[in-house]
């Protein structure tokens, strides 16, 4: 059985983000579990608020209230279906303030990798060996096959602006994720 870690949500009482996700650290601190579950958030953004008086202020906001995020160790069954251990599910269902696993009938539900990084719960770097100006090869699957020429790079969203030669010679200018891009031989 292969084993890997997946991102899995759990919804907790108004306000209890930040204990839980501090309860669950706690406790695999103590239990020695940390080969099962990897790593807890609570994802946040700073928000620059501006007062009635015109005073500006910084303010860290949760980007999913009520929502806590938990890298869990997965084992594949024989349908290749992703599960988490008893004793996992255990420690996270059973911390105080959190009303359980997001997913069907409150069986634990895996987050796909894509949405992962969509929603800012893990970010992905990419270092790349192209700059603003070159001629790159797509190898995103709608676009396999085309080359284009790279008009931005945009490195804290991991984006790239590529202008692509369609058919008849127009030009699109095409936003994609900086590893769907290689530079041209």
């Amino acid at each position: 059985m292969e084993r890997e870690a997946r991102w899995y949500v759990i919804h907790t009482y108004s306000a209890y983000e930040n204990k839980v996700a501090s309860s669950i650290e706690k406790i695999v601190e103590n239990r020695n579990m940390q080969d099962q579950i990897l790593d807890v958030k609570v994802p946040t953004e700073t928000v620059v608020e501006v007062k009635e008086d015109g005073k500006r202020k910084e303010v860290e906001r949760k980007l999913f209230p009520g929502y806590v995020f938990v890298k869990i160790a997965v084992e594949f069954d024989e349908d290749d279906q992703p599960s988490i251990s008893d004793e996992s599910w255990f420690v996270v269902r059973n911390v105080r303030g959190c009303t359980g696993f997001v997913g069907p009938n409150n069986k634990p539900a895996p987050l796909d990798e894509e949405k992962v990084i969509e929603m800012g719960v893990e970010q992905r770097r990419v270092e790349v060996n192209y700059q603003v100006g070159d001629t790159v090869n797509i190898i995103h699957p709608n676009f396999e096959g085309f080359t284009g020429r790279v008009e931005s790079l945009n490195t804290e969203q991991g984006t790239v602006k590529v202008a692509i030669t369609a058919l008849f010679g127009k030009e699109t200018i095409t936003e994609l994720a900086m590893d769907w891009v290689e530079p041209l031989d």
